[in-house]
């Protein structure tokens, strides 16, 4: 009998860079394990992810399909997937006041520099994204080849948490 993937959201303001490349990585690197999903607490308005998060996964071979920016209000509805863990991947995001998710997730926080911000040339700025997407990648790695055994809703938990240290 096949198990239900344990569900993630990754949160952050915009839902437009980070938490965009940390919904697809999931997805990529999860075997059918986890489904990813992301939200912001204000996302951009035209519901399109920045260009150079969906570059920066293209370019790295993760599928872009059907991802857009959304509002954390979808996953707080009766008739959204229930959350296994929410990871907030911005520090606004991780400190603003989160609507109650039904089924009571687990949570983590970790926490990346935003590679879209300042007046950083877009060159730069294609840098910065491949480099958060390989930190990101780094924790999602560990993550997905935990054990089933060591999949358990506070264990979950615990080494999410346990990741944000590295």
């Amino acid at each position: 009998m096949e198990k239900n993937p344990i569900h993630v959201l990754f949160l952050c303001t915009h839902n437009s860079a980070r938490s965009i490349l940390a919904e697809a990585l999931l997805n990529h690197l999860g075997g059918g394990r986890f489904k990813a999903y992301s939200a912001g607490s204000s996302p951009r308005e035209n519901q399109q992810p920045n260009p150079l998060a969906i570059e920066t996964l293209n370019n790295a071979g993760i599928a872009t399909t059907g991802l857009t920016s959304k509002s954390w209000d979808v996953f707080s509805s009766p008739d959204a997937p229930q959350m296994d863990l929410v990871i907030t991947v911005c520090d606004n995001a991780a400190g603003e006041t989160c609507p109650y998710w039904p089924g009571q997730p687990a949570t983590a926080h970790w926490g990346y520099e935003d590679p879209s911000a300042g007046q950083a040339s877009q060159d730069e700025k294609r840098i910065a994204f491949i480099k958060t997407l390989h930190m990101i990648r780094k924790r999602l790695e560990i993550f997905v080849n935990l054990p089933e055994a060591g999949l358990s809703r506070l264990r979950i938990q615990q080494t999410a948490r346990e990741l944000s240290q590295s």
